[in-house]
C-alpha cells in the first residue's frame, strides 16, 4: 500500500512538471503571425498562410491555457489528497512523510483518591502527543475534592463521571465486597464510553494510582499492530508481577514475553475483545473472570522483563493485599526503548512458543536447595522443575516470587513456565517436558 501511494504522488509530480515543460517549448516554438511554424515546411510542399486573426489566436491561446490550468488544477489536488496520508507534523521542522498514525487514547479509572495527580502529571509530562493519546479520566465514588483535581486541567483531559453512584444489591456474605462490585460497574460503563460513545478502536486503561515509565507510550503503539493481528493474543500489559528489583534482569529493558497470566496493571484492550467481553461483564472481581478459561481461551498477553507502572496506591478496596510484600518493591523502567524500531516479530505464537521450549527444556535442571543457596555456577539460564500445586507454592513463595494461581495459571506463565531472576542468575520454574494444559483445580 505505501509503495502504490508513494508510486502515485511521484506518477503526480512527474506529469505536472512534463506538463509545464512541454508548455514553455510550444510558446517558445509558436510562430508569430508571419512566420512559418515549422522550418523546413515549405521545402516539403506544404506552404502555411500566415493567419490575420490575431484575436482569434489569443482567445484560442487562453482557452488552452484555462483547460490545462483546470486539469493541473486536479492533478495537484490529487497528489495533496495522496500526501496528506502519509503528512505528519513535526514540531521541530518541516513536514515529514509518515504512515497515518491511529490514536490510542489512554483511560484513567479514577475514584476518591485526590494522588491522581501524580498519575496524570506524569501521563502528561511524557505524552508524546496530546492528538495521538487523548486522556479519558472516568470518576465514580462522586468524590468532590478528587473531581477538583481533574477539573484543575481543563482541556488536557477529557473529564467523565459515572453516573450511577448507588449501592448495589449484594448477598450478605458478599457485603464486604461491594466495593468490588463497584469498580466492576464502573469498567463496564467507562469502556462502553470509550468503545461506543467516543468510538475508538483501542484503549490503554490504567488506575489512578499508577506512574508510567518514560517509553509507557512508545511501548503500546509498537505492540498494538500485533495485537491487532495476532489472534492468540487478547492484551498486552504494562506489568510485571515478579518485576521486583533483583528478580528481573536490568540490562534487558527490551526484553517483552507472552504471558497466559492477565496481569492488568496498564493494559491494553482493542474493540474486537471488549465486544466479546461486554455482554458477559461479571458483577465483581472482573480481573479474577478475565483469567478465567471461558474468557481467556487459550490467548496470550503481552508483557516486559521491566514494568512500565508503578502502582503508589496501598489504601483500596483490596486493603493493600501483596503491596508490601510485593507491589511496593516493583522496578520501574527508566530507560527509553525504541519498540517501534526493533522487530517484534519473535513474539509472534509459533516463533515463541518454539523458542522459549526449546531454552527452557534445554537449561539443565538444578534442585531448590542449590538456587536457594545460592550454589549454581555461570549466568544461566535453569531449569527448577515442579509437578504438583503444593512444589510450586513451597518453591515460588521461599524464592520471593508470587506463589498464587488464578484457574490454575502461575502470575507471568507461560505454557506452566514462570520466568524470573535469582541472584542474578536466570530461573524458568517449570512443569515437566510434554506439558499440555493448565489444572483449573490449581486455585
Amino acid at each position: 500500500m505505501l509503495r502504490k501511494r508513494g508510486s502515485l504522488i511521484l506518477c503526480g509530480a512527474f506529469l505536472f512538471i512534463t506538463w509545464n515543460a512541454i508548455l514553455v517549448l510550444l510558446l517558445r516554438g509558436r510562430p508569430l503571425p508571419g512566420q512559418s511554424s515549422e522550418p523546413g515546411r515549405e521545402q516539403r510542399g506544404v506552404a502555411e498562410r500566415p493567419t490575420k486573426d490575431v484575436l482569434g489566436d489569443v482567445l484560442r491561446i487562453a482557452d488552452t491555457f484555462e483547460a490545462e490550468l483546470e486539469r493541473q488544477k486536479k492533478i495537484l489536488l490529487q497528489i495533496q489528497n495522496h500526501h496528506s496520508q502519509w503528512e505528519s507534523p513535526n514540531r521541530d521542522g518541516p513536514k515529514v512523510v509518515a504512515p497515518r498514525q491511529p490514536v490510542i487514547p489512554i483511560l484513567v479509572i479514577a475514584c476518591n483518591r485526590v494522588t491522581v495527580r501524580r498519575c496524570l502529571d506524569k501521563l502528561l509530562q511524557l505524552r508524546p502527543s496530546a492528538e495521538l493519546y487523548p486522556i479519558i479520566v472516568s470518576q465514580d465514588c462522586g468524590h468532590a475534592d478528587t473531581a477538583e483535581v481533574i477539573r484543575s486541567y481543563g482541556d488536557k483531559v477529557t473529564h467523565l463521571k459515572q453516573p450511577d453512584l448507588s449501592d448495589i444489591p449484594v448477598q450478605p456474605q458478599h457485603k464486604k465486597f461491594q466495593g468490588y462490585y463497584k469498580i466492576s460497574r464502573h469498567y463496564r460503563w467507562a469502556l462502553n464510553q470509550v468503545f461506543k460513545t467516543l468510538s475508538h478502536s483501542s484503549v490503554v486503561i490504567v488506575e489512578d494510582d499508577l506512574e508510567v515509565a518514560p517509553d509507557f507510550f512508545e511501548y503500546f503503539r509498537a505492540l498494538l499492530p500485533l495485537l491487532k493481528s495476532d489472534p492468540s493474543l487478547w492484551c498486552v500489559s504494562a506489568w510485571n508481577d515478579n518485576g521486583r528489583d533483583g528478580y528481573v534482569d536490568p540490562g534487558k529493558a527490551n526484553l517483552l514475553y507472552r504471558t497466559d497470566f492477565f496481569p492488568g496493571l496498564g493494559w491494553m484492550l482493542v474493540k474486537e475483545v471488549w465486544e466479546e467481553l461486554e455482554p458477559k461483564w461479571p458483577a465483581s472481581f472482573w480481573d479474577d473472570w478475565m483469567r478465567q478459561p471461558e474468557q481467556r481461551r487459550n490467548r496470550a498477553c503481552i508483557r516486559p522483563e521491566i514494568s512500565r507502572t508503578l502502582t503508589f496506591g496501598r489504601q483500596g478496596v483490596s486493603l493493600g493485599q501483596f503491596y508490601d510484600k510485593y507491589l511496593r518493591y516493583i522496578k520501574l523502567n527508566t530507560e527509553f526503548v525504541p519498540f517501534s524500531k526493533l522487530d517484534l516479530g519473535y513474539l509472534n505464537e509459533e516463533t515463541y512458543r518454539k523458542a522459549f521450549e526449546e531454552e527452557v527444556y534445554s537449561a539443565p535442571v538444578v534442585t531448590y536447595e542449590d538456587v536457594k543457596q545460592g550454589k549454581l555456577k555461570g549466568s544461566g539460564p535453569f531449569r527448577l522443575q515442579y509437578s504438583r500445586k503444593d512444589s510450586f507454592k513451597v518453591m515460588a513463595k521461599n524464592l520471593g516470587i508470587m506463589d498464587d494461581l488464578k484457574s490454575g495459571v502461575p502470575r507471568t506463565g507461560y505454557r506452566g513456565v514462570v520466568s524470573f531472576i535469582s541472584r542474578g542468575q536466570r530461573i524458568y520454574l517449570a512443569p515437566p517436558p510434554g506439558w499440555t494444559k493448565y489444572d483449573t483445580s490449581w486455585s
